[in-house]
């Protein structure tokens, strides 16, 4: 499970722009105003092989009993109890505050681990920076900016260093589908979960699960065995209360990363929403193969079903890799189907694609379509060979590949999916460029008689056009 660092502090300290660093994007606002961030932002970090979540929040306004404030307060500890380590930031020019300290005790009775982030801290003596800080015994002060990069990334490292490494997970077996279902609230993911197991010939029980609350479930269907992942729990039918259903950002975000196969439900009888197409795209971020289920089918006429598919392709064209199914898992009418799908995707997200059928279909699609000139040069690829699974990873080598475009890129995904029915699933291409052996070697000069016929030649395309 991907370790979730959650970032805290009063507003306007800098989380949502040490948000946007972590994550290299710009999903977080950031403005010179307390309080523009007033819901949880979650994102996808990386640093060198090291990938993490990370959460930004509205900010902690200990003093808030009502109002926006108060919510963006509640929202901040939901995720304090989420966070694997808390990133508590503080303003290294404005010092130590009395909500900084009452922040601090609070971060304290939460039992959680955190670090003590003192940012702004760009042209600032450490010493100095840091020393009001020592105050709230919190541990060594970190003085960061997130604003310049300024001793971030050293940060990430010392943060990840001090969580526990996950632990191998030996409880599913090879060729196992692990399956994941996720949506928003009140979707029917629970429903789902209950069709897929209360069907005839299913096996289940319970496994321990490797994350606070999530369970890890095999079950045998028509001879092939998996393993779904459920964030809620797994309740009896009769127990099920999807009006209070409890859903978490981030056991959905690790589920989604330690599933084969991920299943997003969305609902026929709304439309797609923000949430929907933001758990969509972390899903083709982290690579996952996945299947659309569309839930509620069977309560709407014609017109609602047109307009319902509309909608999906608006808003999540994106996912064209993805077979969709309509299905209502109260009933449990297209699941059998869905499972097929799943089948499918997996096996597309961990076939074995041979270097020379690779190299031979990358030498058609470059015969057909070769990538464009980037000035006088054309970028040149040999080979291809599979570089990993689930998602397939395709390297292609050759030189001047650094010009490729992304449009070559999308041309490239579409043929080698084509060529091996990769239904079901993202992939991924990846370029590596020899070294010119002359890059550091100066010309040679020309000898008299090639310089002549240089000059002759000068002359003539003068001559020729004018």
């Amino acid at each position: 499970m991907l370790p979730t660092l959650v970032l805290v502090g009063r507003p306007n300290v800098g989380k949502s722009t040490l948000f946007n660093r972590l994550t290299r994007s710009r999903d977080a606002l950031v403005a010179d105003k307390p309080g523009l961030t007033r819901d949880r932002h979650y994102g996808r970090g990386r640093i060198g092989e090291r990938p993490y979540l990370v959460v930004d929040t509205g900010g902690l306004e200990p003093v808030a009993k009502d109002g926006i404030l108060h919510e963006m307060a509640r929202q901040t500890r939901q995720a304090v109890d989420e966070a694997d380590l808390v990133l508590f930031l503080v303003d290294g020019r404005d010092g130590l505050t009395p909500q900084d300290k009452i922040i601090a005790t609070q971060l304290r009775k939460s039992g959680r681990p955190l670090m003590l982030l003192v940012n702004k801290a760009e042209g600032m003596q450490r010493a100095r920076v840091t020393a009001d800080f020592h105050e709230l015994g919190l541990g060594e002060p970190i003085p960061i900016s997130s604003a310049h990069g300024e001793n971030v990334a050293e940060m990430v490292e010392i943060a990840l260093d001090e969580l526990p490494a996950a632990e191998p997970e030996d409880t599913v077996k090879k060729d196992q589908p692990k399956l994941a279902i996720v949506g928003r609230p009140n979707v029917g993911k629970s429903t789902l979960v209950n069709a897929i197991l209360g069907e005839e010939r299913v096996i289940a029980f319970d496994q321990p699960g490797t994350t606070r609350d999530s369970i890890y479930i095999d079950f045998e269907r028509d001879g092939k065995h998996y393993t779904i992942i459920d964030t809620a729990g797994v309740r009896r039918r009769g127990k099920i209360d999807e009006a209070i259903e409890k859903f978490s950002v981030v056991k959905t975000l690790q589920a989604i990363e330690d599933a084969n196969v991920v299943v997003l439900v969305v609902d026929a009888s709304d439309q797609i929403t923000e949430q929907d197409a933001h758990l969509a795209d972390f899903v083709l971020q982290a690579g996952r193969a996945l299947v659309l289920a569309v839930n509620k089918w069977d309560g709407l006429d014609d017109y609602a079903r047109d307009s319902a598919k509309r909608d999906i392709d608006r808003k999540l064209h994106f996912l064209d890799f993805a077979k969709q199914h309509f299905i209502s898992a109260l009933k449990g009418t297209g699941v059998d189907n869905l499972l097929k799908s799943v089948n499918q995707a997996y096996a597309a997200a961990m076939t074995k694609m041979p270097t020379p059928l690779l190299t031979r279909v990358l030498e058609a699609a470059v015969e057909k379509q070769a990538p464009p000139r980037n000035g006088s040069f054309r970028p040149k690829m040999r080979y291809a060979h599979q570089g990993g699974s689930n998602p397939p990873l395709i390297v292609i080598h050759g030189s001047a590949l650094e010009k490729v475009p992304a449009s070559y890129t999308r041309y490239l995904e579409r043929v080698f999916s084509d060529a091996f029915k990769l239904q079901g699933t993202p992939l991924r291409i990846e370029y590596k460029s020899g070294k010119n052996p002359f890059a550091d070697k100066a010309p040679r000069p020309l000898t008299e008689s090639e310089e002549r016929a240089a000059h002759r030649a000068r002359i003539r395309g003068r001559k020729k056009y004018g």
